[in-house]
């Protein structure tokens, strides 16, 4: 069966760098939603940046990638079936979700993805709940940092800036947030591009390609190729529910949710921890429409924006468990 095995690689991979595009257009909105609501760029000019960028992100670490790849399960106790069926629940979930316009994890979503067709596999006695309760508490907590220096961010900015005038103040962060904005996009690379790394990895390790769980140079290159393609493609619905719908963003509040936002992805890539580019730029948004009043938050977009991220987890692993069940007695488990 080793032609068998072969061509379940080459789906993996390929359903791997699918998720990564997707991920790319899915998580544009990360980097650019506010440099486009506060017209610091045009569209174009921005998915361009953004695109280049998160490439150029992708290539500088493989922490991430190894927290995904041995965190949740041992590699050993993966097969290509396992690997498919978390990459096709988390693509679904991801398109539901853009679909919708909703800011989504992708990173939730692979990891849920990844759980959910463990589980089918072998039931959760496999599953390395230590390396969970890790992953997972690095996605709940980055949010709240996210919150909290986006609001005191803001709230030292408009103290410093306090004797400037509004129209001056924006007309001098335009070019700021440009800034600000690229070095988001290139912590969206050094994030999200990781979690296909590993999981590709997590791949050729079960095919035994690998004997060790190493990201090889020829997976980054790949992986980081999608994910500039993808982010290339744009995803317009979710950079209007967060740059425009949330809360409504000068270029002085936008340079403070990039740079806020960036440091808390950044600090936590360094650690290989795991963040999620859309939880993070979203609550920073948040602490900034919360440094002005209660009122400048639209509270109906933000409890959609809750209720996906709740749900993230478990849906994309229950849509990865009943692919798992149907896809197997076609492909072998």
């Amino acid at each position: 069966m080793p032609e068998a095995l072969l061509v379940m690689l080459v789906l993996v991979i390929a359903a791997a760098l699918l998720f990564d595009y997707v991920n790319g257009f899915h998580d544009t909105a990360n980097a650019i939603a506010t440099c486009v609501s506060t017209r610091a760029l045009s569209v174009k000019n921005a998915i361009i940046m953004a695109a280049v960028l998160n490439f150029t992100g992708a290539m500088i670490s493989t922490k991430v990638a190894s927290t995904i790849g041995k965190g949740i399960v041992d590699p050993e106790n993966v097969t290509q079936m396992v690997v498919l069926a978390g990459i096709i629940g988390a693509i679904i979930w991801d398109l539901i979700t853009w679909y919708y316009g909703l800011p989504s994890s992708s990173s939730h979503a692979i990891i849920g993805g990844i759980m959910g067709a463990v589980i089918a596999h072998t039931g959760m006695a496999t599953l390395h709940w230590n390396g969970l309760e890790k992953i997972i508490l690095a996605l709940i907590i980055s949010p709240v940092i996210g919150t909290t220096l986006g609001f005191f961010f803001m709230v030292v900015m408009m103290w410093c800036f306090r004797n400037s005038s509004p129209y001056i103040l924006n007309k001098r962060f335009r070019r700021m947030q440009i800034l600000s904005a690229a070095v988001m996009a290139f912590s969206h690379g050094t994030a999200d591009a990781q979690k296909s790394m590993g999981v590709i990895t997590l791949a050729l390790v079960s095919y035994g390609y690998l004997r060790v769980f190493q990201v090889p140079p020829w997976v980054m290159v790949i992986c980081a190729t999608a994910m500039a393609l993808g982010t290339a493609a744009g995803g317009w619905r979710i950079i209007k529910t967060v740059g425009r719908d949330f809360v409504k963003l000068q270029p002085v509040h936008g340079f403070c949710v990039e740079t806020a936002s960036a440091g808390v992805i950044l600090g936590a890539a360094s650690f290989g921890l795991p963040t999620s580019t859309t939880h993070v730029i979203t609550s920073a948004i948040l602490g900034v429409g919360l440094s002005k009043r209660m009122s400048a938050v639209n509270w109906v977009i933000a409890y959609r924006i809750l209720g996906a991220w709740v749900f993230t987890i478990p849906a994309s692993g229950i849509m990865a468990y009943i692919s798992y069940i149907v896809i197997s007695p076609f492909l072998g488990k």
